[in-house]
This record gives C-alpha cells, structure tokens and sequence, in this order.
C-alpha cells in the first residue's frame, strides 16, 4: 500500500506533467524551458528535477515503471504458452497505457514532430524491449534464445508502432485494439521457434 508522501508526489508529478504537457503544445517543446514550467507550477527549477530528471522525461512519464510491470505480466503467463501468444495477450491488455505519453492524439504528434522527444521515444522503447525480451526468454518452459526472444519482442514492438501511427493518421478515430490484433495476426510466426 502506498504511503500518503508517494500519493502525494505522484499526484505531483501528474500536475506537473499536466502543466508542461499544455505549455508544449501552446508553446512548441523547444520553446518552453524548465524555467518556464517551474515558474508556471510555481516552484524552483531545483523541484521540478526532483520530479523529473529532465524536460524530455515529463512527456513520457512513468514508462519505465510500466515496461517492468508488462515484463513482470510475460513472465507470469502459463508456462509452454507460445511466445507470440504471450507478447499478444499481455501487450493486447497494455496497449492503451504502453504509450501513456502518447495517450492523446496532440502528445503524439507534439513527439513525432519534435526531434528529441523522437529519439527519447525511441530509447524508451528500445529499454522496454530489453526487459519484454528478457522476460520472453525467462518465461518457465520457454526454451528461447536471445536472436528468438529480441526477434519477436522486435515484431510485437513494430505491431505497437504501426497501430499507434495509423491511430494518429486516423484522427483518433480508429479502434486500436481492432488495429492490434490485425498486425499481431499479419506478423503471427509461421512456424514456432
């Protein structure tokens, strides 16, 4: 159970987040400093980086936490499950929160437009991947090496992008969860590995 100083600085953190988030998006990334989000927060430059390490790190929020709570998932599922079976289910449960910075259709494009967010964006996912693929191979009765693992976590991590690009070509409009099972079912492996 968390305690009421973690509840405290996670609803911190999200109004912080909140604040620089909309200042992005009014602003420009670039345009905005911590000084600026400080300020607006009213605080010291010296207590937003005691919520966030940097300015990149507001937009993505705790998906560092959430990349060990999917590993966590994969290694969880029934032992002889197929890989592929258990990279589907798992992530078809975390789609919606594996981009949490991304969530909104403005947050995604304010990233795909900005080159740091971009490259920040995609050294998250290439951690996230890490621990997916550790996770794959860690699985009881998984029998996998590492080519395997990193090879299906890749495909599965390729399925999410796909589905969250064609989810901003549509506006927002288009069902992901729709999207996610189609890509998982084009890459399916033909033979198990």
């Amino acid at each position: 159970m968390e305690g009421l100083r973690e509840r405290t600085r996670q609803a911190m953190r999200a109004e912080l987040a909140e604040i620089a988030l909309r200042m992005f998006l009014e602003r420009g990334f670039e345009e905005t400093t911590v000084d600026d989000i400080a300020r607006e927060a009213g605080m010291s430059k010296r207590t937003f980086f005691r919520y966030f390490p940097s300015k990149e790190d507001v937009v993505f929020g705790d998906a560092d936490d959430l990349g060990e709570q999917v590993a966590q998932e994969i290694r969880a599922r029934p032992p002889g499950e197929d890989p592929w079976e258990s990279l589907r289910v798992v992530l078809g449960r975390w789609e919606g929160r594996i981009d949490a910075c991304a969530q909104e259709l403005a947050n995604l494009r304010l990233i795909e437009s900005t080159p740091s967010l971009k490259a920040r964006m995609q050294h998250k996912r290439d951690g996230l991947r890490r621990r997916i693929a550790e996770a794959v191979r860690d699985r009881p009765g998984a029998e996998l090496d590492a080519f395997t693992a990193e090879l299906l976590t890749g495909a599965a991590g390729a399925a999410l992008d796909t589905v969250a690009r064609e989810w901003m070509r549509s506006g927002g409009t288009a069902d992901r969860a729709a999207l996610l099972d189609r890509a998982f079912t084009l890459l399916a492996p033909a033979a198990k590995p």
